[in-house]
């Protein structure tokens, strides 16, 4: 063994092997982008509608694991798991994660293969109706539809 070749191996058992893309996988709870289905950021798990979506989206991907932020409040946590037992589903709670705001990566629907989908944030991929968000048009009196 040359010199190079020891060195390599004392530091691969004293540090591990290394890690290809690091940060990548810091942000996506210690996968891959190209392995995400659908991402929820930390304020987006609190929306019912989303965990809706997530459900759609865990029945789309019966062969998905979630992967749950270990940083979210328990009983956060305790609802994704709920959830995840209720619609068959694998998870893990992400210990070594970090939630430093609500647009932390919160909850993610992986596999261990590349996936490449183009848009994984569950808000743009079940875009809301906007008729829905608005307020209820006043309605006009019987009499008024005909005199204005």
């Amino acid at each position: 063994m040359a010199k190079d070749e020891v060195q390599q191996h004392l530091d691969k058992g004293r540090y591990g092997s290394p890690r290809i893309n690091p940060e990548e996988q810091r942000k996506y709870l210690g996968t891959f982008r190209e392995r995400c289905f659908v991402s929820m950021t930390v304020g987006e798990m609190h929306n019912k509608q989303d965990q809706q979506n997530l459900i759609e989206e865990i029945k789309q991907h019966p062969d998905g694991k979630l992967l749950i932020n270990g940083a979210v409040s328990e009983e956060l946590q305790r609802v994704f798991i709920g959830l995840a037992s209720k619609n068959a589903a694998d998870f893990t709670i992400v210990n070594d994660a970090t939630a430093e705001s609500e647009d932390s990566i919160g909850i993610l629907l992986v596999t261990d293969y590349a996936v490449n989908e183009e848009i994984i944030d569950i808000e743009a991929k079940y875009p809301t109706n906007p008729e829905d968000d608005e307020e209820p048009k006043e309605k006009k009196s019987f009499f008024s539809r005909f005199f204005n």
